[in-house]
């Protein structure tokens, strides 16, 4: 990235783990759905189309969270940024200027960078902090440790990941057919409890 006129390097450290929220989140909803659709001994047999839908229904719920972990990143502030230990995770240590992003938006792994530069003590008349933002914008001010910030200037590199399309595909591929079943069963219990004159 470009900085004062020289041209800086970073890269993911080796010996750090990190972890995307998103993913992990996704993750557990997924495991949450198949519990649902597991917690049941192989005999047992459902007694109405109500017990079916209202299980259908705890099922997608969990399929649409986590679909929606991955589609729709968090919005975070500036100091949420700052406090996640990112920039611990890079070789070699990013300044002190430089805030770090990574998060997942569709089939993508964004990566942003944050240039940031400390506003004057007689500027605080004019502050006024960022509120919460995937992105935000150069201008954006907030307030760190003891002192005042503000971005001067945003890197955004984004990446696709082949498999988080498949991934998306498949949980609009499961939502689609538990409505399927939901609507199947729905026409069935209309029909029994239909009563003739």
């Amino acid at each position: 990235m470009p900085r004062n006129n020289q041209l800086l390097h970073f890269a993911f450290r080796e010996d750090k783990q990190w972890k995307l929220q998103q993913i992990q989140d996704a993750r557990n909803h997924v495991s949450q759905a198949i519990y649902l659709l597991a917690n049941r001994d192989e005999s047992y047999q459902f007694r109405t189309g109500a017990e079916v839908l209202k299980l259908m229904d705890a099922v997608m719920l969990q399929l649409t969270r986590a679909r929606n972990r991955l589609t729709t990143p968090a919005t975070l502030t500036l100091p949420e940024i700052a406090a996640s230990g990112l920039t611990r995770m890079f070789a070699p240590a990013l300044p002190s200027d430089l805030l770090v992003n990574v998060y997942i938006s569709l089939n993508k792994l964004c990566l942003t960078v944050y240039q940031l530069h400390a506003l004057q003590p007689n500027s605080s008349k004019n502050f006024r902090p960022a509120g919460g933002a995937v992105l935000h914008s150069p201008g954006a001010m907030f307030e760190w440790g003891a002192q005042r910030l503000e971005v001067s200037h945003v890197h955004k590199v984004e990446c696709v990941i082949p498999w988080l399309n498949d991934a998306l595909v498949f949980f609009t591929v499961s939502l689609q057919l538990c409505q399927q079943l939901k609507d199947k069963i729905s026409v069935f219990s209309s029909y029994w409890s239909y009563r003739p004159f």
